[in-house]
This record gives structure tokens, C-alpha cells and sequence, in this order.
């Protein structure tokens, strides 16, 4: 099948929004390990000073998953899906949480120029069209030592890792998402994930892009080797530059 991107994406997300958070919650862990990606920035004090953008936001789970690991900080969340975006803002937050309804190629369009200590990106490189220029641009936002965590169905390598995930969305989640309408979008999930970059190819992706200290990381359970986190860092005095 060919992917859906753009406006086509952000209309099935749309359409979906009243059912995501039901159908994630399905996944045993969604929510503890965005927490545990979130934890992985290692923002100290509480991210007391800090001001975070969480790109891709969805329906809030990673913005919540951010709230946790640094419940100081200041938030700027953003995705393209005005559906998704409108449950999220539905929910309760603290004052320094704002979201923002912008692609991620179109931030300084919507007001979002940065700089920001971190960035994190929950389930989002898998779908945008050009992800060597959204890592160029979220460089540039970030400040000097700024931090990147990348959440992402991002696979192993391991045939056996791949045969698994395709066995878990034949089985449970495109039948959750034939339930509630949106197939398509569910089969186009199971396709993002088998297309996108294995674990070290997003790595490599990230250092040349101008990150330093790129790291990768399983989470436990059921999706390791599925789902991974990766870090890096905007280094002290790096100057790659680029505008979203």
C-alpha cells in the first residue's frame, strides 16, 4: 500500500481521535513506557526553567508522559491532526501546557520558533514525509546541550522481531480498528512500521542530522525490540541550522 502522508494522515487521525485513547489504552504499557522515554531526557529539578516541545503530541499521552518526568517545566505541544489535538486540550492541565495545531514542517508558521531545552517526539517520524529535514529543524530549535527523546516503532533488525509485530497488528490491532472504522489507518500503522528505519539506521539518521551522544534504547515487555527509545543532544557549540 502506498503511505499516507500529509493531509490524508491528519484527516484519518481526525476521524480516529474519539477512539485513540481507547484503542491505545488496549496496548499493554503504551502509557508506562512514553513515561519511561519521557524519564530518559533526565531534565533535573523537575524541569524547573525548562521549556520543552512535544511534537506529535496526539490526544496529550506524551504530554502527560512529560508532565511526570518534569512537572515543572514549561510545555509546547503540537500535531497536525486538529481532531487528536482537540482531545487533547479537552483534558486538564497545568497553565505552563499549551497546545499549538501545526505540522511539524510548519512551526514557525504557528508561532513555535523556540529555543527549547528539549524535545521529545512520541510516534511521529514514522509519518512525516522527509524525516532527515524535520531532525535538521528540530536540531536548530533546540538550544546548545539541548536534549532529543525520540519514542518510535522502530524495529530491531531481527526477522523475529518483525514476524511478531506483524502477527500482533494481523491479530489484534487492525481487528480493533475494523471495530471502530478506521482500517485503514490501522493498516497503514502496521505498514509505517515495517517501511520505516530499523533501530541503528534512525540512529545513524540522528548523528547526521548533528546530534551528539546518540543513544538507543529498548523498552521491556512485549515490544522489545519493536519500540525504542533515542537520545541525543544539540551539541554545546553545534551550529547546523534549519527552520521548520
Amino acid at each position: 500500500m502506498t503511505l499516507m502522508r500529509d493531509t490524508d494522515l491528519a484527516e484519518a487521525f481526525d476521524h480516529a481521535a474519539p477512539r485513540y485513547d481507547r484503542l491505545v489504552g488496549l496496548n499493554a504499557g503504551y502509557h508506562a513506557d512514553l513515561r519511561r522515554s519521557a524519564r530518559r531526557l533526565r531534565l533535573p529539578a523537575g524541569g524547573a526553567g525548562r521549556h520543552i516541545l512535544d511534537i506529535g503530541c496526539g490526544t496529550g499521552a506524551s504530554t502527560a508522559a512529560l508532565l511526570r518526568a518534569a512537572p515543572l517545566a514549561r510545555i509546547t505541544a503540537v500535531d497536525a491532526s486538529a481532531g487528536m489535538l482537540e482531545r487533547a486540550a479537552a483534558k486538564s492541565w497545568p497553565a505552563d501546557v499549551r497546545f499549538v495545531h501545526s505540522p511539524v514542517e510548519r512551526l514557525a508558521a504557528a508561532g513555535v520558533t523556540g529555543p527549547f531545552d528539549a524535545v521529545f517526539a512520541g510516534y511521529l517520524f514514522r509519518n512525516v514525509a522527509d524525516p532527515d529535514a524535520v531532525l535538521a529543524a528540530v536540531h536548530a530549535l533546540l538550544r546548545p546541550g539541548g536534549r532529543l527523546a525520540v519514542h518510535e516503532y522502530s524495529l530491531s533488525g531481527s526477522a523475529a522481531h518483525r514476524a511478531l509485530w506483524s502477527a500482533v497488528c494481523g491479530a489484534v490491532i487492525i481487528p480493533a480498528g475494523t471495530v471502530t472504522g478506521d482500517t485503514g489507518l490501522y493498516r497503514y500503522l502496521r505498514r509505517s512500521v515495517l517501511d520505516f528505519d530499523t533501530a541503528p539506521r534512525f540512529a545513524a539518521r540522528l548523528a547526521a542530522a548533528g546530534f551528539t551522544g546518540t543513544r538507543v534504547l529498548p523498552v521491556p515487555g512485549w515490544q522489545t525490540g519493536i519500540v525504542h527509545t533515542f537520545l541525543g543532544r544539540r551539541a554545546e557549540g553545534g551550529a547546523k541550522e534549519a527552520t521548520l
